[in-house]
């Protein structure tokens, strides 16, 4: 198995493209973990459904950690969760190999464990609301979030 980690593809895949094509070792215990603003749930369903089809062709897994660019996973009727690596995800299912990140969920990668909690303030924030950019209220973590990642760590410290 493999990990790699790179973020802030706003929908440019062509560095994953890049990497299956050179990389005849990518398989589908792989994990390429995307840090933020993917650009599979942004621009709406017609556009979203193109991108999402472009990554279900790779033979590894995707896991998705929502950025302050991008609608919440549980936003979306099409998404269902399900139990990845030891936490809890938001997958759709025609496009298996892609799972989004919950908040506050830890995951296990060969014995190496990774808490997720994404999300950021947009510095761009007047400029997308002025000139019809999609801004999401909920882009940032607020207190429940950040209190249920909090307590979920005190959990695993006490073990």
């Amino acid at each position: 198995m493999a990990y790699y980690i790179t973020g802030d593809c706003h929908a440019h895949f062509e560095k994953l493209i890049w990497l299956a094509r050179f990389n005849k070792k990518l398989g589908k215990e792989d994990v390429i973990i995307l840090l933020g603003d993917v650009g599979l749930n942004y621009f709406g369903a017609d556009k979203d459904r193109e991108n999402k089809k472009i990554l279900a062709d790779f033979p590894n897994y995707f896991l998705c950690v929502h950025g302050n660019h991008e609608e919440r996973s549980y936003h979306i009727q099409t998404y269902r969760t399900q139990i990845w690596r030891g936490g809890e995800v938001y997958y759709e299912p025609e496009f298996q190999n892609i799972v989004f990140a919950k908040d506050g969920e830890i995951y296990d990668f060969d014995g190496k464990k990774a808490i997720v909690i994404g999300g950021a303030y947009s510095r761009d924030k007047e400029y997308r609301i002025l000139t019809g950019l999609p801004w999401f209220p909920d882009e940032q973590p607020d207190d429940k979030v950040k209190s249920q990642v909090e307590n979920k760590l005190n959990e695993v410290a006490c073990k």
